[in-house]
């Protein structure tokens, strides 16, 4: 078999794996096409004056430096029909990679200060997340995340406001900006949302320190860990991790595009795998990091030998640490499934 063809074979394999993304910024999903055209739909002036030039400043020193630009691309999203499109152009991407169920955060915060009600960000969303089952056969869950950059009052304020629309989201994330601003800051939001019957999930041990992750389980009650990649600097937290069968969900290629490894060759993902921790794969925020999830896969596999029994594992942890129900995640956990 020519290197070409194995490649394509390769491909059409991971592809037919069933698999959940678990860390999906909807946000992040913004292409610099539809940047455009939602900037000419509202009139708002951008500071690139190409499609190519936005692509050429997606080279980010760190988090920070991709946060900043991230905020600014999001505010061209106004009203419920631009989230609806946003969504929907991200699951018909999804479903072409093999995705069969999507757990998506959302970061009301980064629209209601610019003047968009909640019910506009979360009723846009959640449409597509419908029109999504009921057309390509995805199911979903919609994540509210707080801006862990912004105080727990705000985040307070979120969360009271997104109650108003319970039925539309399943559980509460953290993210934004982790350096300085520990899960320990959002107890009482997390313990709120809690009583309102939420799951919990938090980003910690990206660019923040092991004790972050520590503190999201401890404090925050959250049953997975977003990122979690310095978990590795604390033996104790592993074995933890481990046995509690906790999962990650890593985002290999935004993990390189904001340096947190100089390389998809450095990334400890197959050292996690080995560890025996619940691992997963997912985009993150594709359109800025240059690959959605097959891509991640296929990254991996290649820069870190993967087999393919291995890539079947991270296929199948995604599954397994979905909210799906016991019963559809062993229909799709049954190796004749596998498309």
């Amino acid at each position: 078999m020519t290197t070409a063809a194995a490649s394509a074979d390769l491909q059409g394999f991971v592809r037919r794996l069933p698999k959940a993304e678990l860390h999906l910024h909807i946000e992040g999903t913004l292409e610099p096409e539809m940047l455009f055209a939602l900037a000419k739909k509202h009139a708002v002036k951008l500071r690139f004056d190409s499609v190519e030039a936005v692509r050429r400043a997606y080279r980010f020193r760190d988090l920070q430096s991709f946060l900043d630009i991230y905020y600014e691309g999001a505010a061209v999203l106004r009203d419920a029909e631009d989230f609806r499109a946003l969504t929907a152009a991200y699951l018909r991407r999804a479903q072409a990679d093999g995705v069969v169920h999507a757990e998506i955060f959302c970061d009301p915060q980064t629209h209601t200060a610019r003047g968009i009600p909640m019910r506009v960000v979360l009723e846009g969303i959640a449409g597509a997340l419908r029109e999504g089952e009921r057309e390509l056969g995805i199911t979903s869950a919609l994540i509210v995340c707080f801006l862990r950059h912004l105080s727990e009052e705000d985040a307070l304020a979120t969360l009271r406001e997104a109650l108003r629309f319970r039925q539309l989201f399943q559980g509460v994330g953290l993210d934004s900006s982790e350096k300085g601003h520990p899960p320990s800051k959002f107890q009482r939001v997390f313990a709120r949302a809690r009583q309102e019957g939420l799951r919990a999930v938090a980003h910690a041990g990206e660019e923040g320190p092991p004790e972050y992750i520590v503190e999201a389980l401890e404090l925050l009650h959250v049953e997975r860990i977003d990122h979690g990649v310095r978990c590795v600097e604390d033996p104790a937290l592993v074995e933890r991790l481990r046995e509690a069968r906790i999962p990650l969900t890593v985002c290999p290629l935004s993990n390189v595009k904001l340096r947190v490894f100089p390389s998809i060759e450095e990334h400890n993902l197959k050292r996690l795998l080995d560890e025996g921790l619940c691992v997963t794969v997912n985009s993150d925020d594709p359109a800025y990091f240059g690959g959605y999830v097959l891509d991640n896969y296929l990254a991996c596999a290649a820069a870190l030998k993967l087999s393919r029994s291995e890539l079947a594992l991270l296929a199948a942890n995604s599954i397994h640490a979905s909210w799906l129900a016991p019963a559809v995640k062993a229909r799709w956990l049954d190796p004749t499934q596998a498309r």
